[in-house]
């Protein structure tokens, strides 16, 4: 259980690697929330609130997924109406630290998810219909288009699966 921001709207929760943290999206907050999490007595204790889009955006915008790097160095939130990835990196007291917004080269990025390796990203762009490949940074976490993208009508849930 934990309290969040009125108005936030909290829409995805992803569990740090390590167990010691969570992260929340504020879906209409364009913000996530980070969380200490005392797995012993199921108790969440918020840590920091911090947007998503820039200080100066003055559009619509509402985050969509957000997800942890299987490395635990990094965590990415999706911001539709922004059509971006935000970018940050998670400090070892599980704080995050913002280090971009990447365009996802589409419109209404609703779902990502990245590869189980940890080097790629794929962001889908329910709007413009395609499917677009980045490549992640190990060092910064920065993403950076591949090139390759896929059309495919309205995507809006991507999986992984063992073959």
């Amino acid at each position: 259980f934990a309290k969040v921001r009125a108005g936030g709207g909290p829409r995805h929760f992803n569990l740090h690697p390590s167990l010691k943290y969570a992260y929340s999206n504020s879906e209409m907050g364009n913000a996530v929330t980070a969380f200490s999490f005392d797995k012993a007595k199921g108790v969440l204790t918020e840590l920091q609130y911090i947007p998503t889009v820039p200080a100066d955006w003055k559009g619509v915008s509402h985050t969509a997924e957000v997800l942890c790097h299987p490395s635990g160095k990094f965590l990415y939130c999706s911001n539709r109406g922004h059509d971006s990835i935000a970018v940050f990196t998670i400090g070892s007291d599980g704080k995050l630290t913002s280090v971009e917004q990447t365009s996802t080269q589409g419109k209404t990025p609703r779902n990502f998810n990245i590869d189980p390796t940890g080097k790629y990203l794929l962001a889908a762009n329910q709007d413009s219909d395609n499917i677009v490949v980045f490549s992640i940074d190990q060092k910064t976490g920065k993403l950076k288009p591949t090139g390759q993208s896929v059309e495919v009508g309205a995507p809006v849930c991507l999986k992984f699966m063992a073959l």
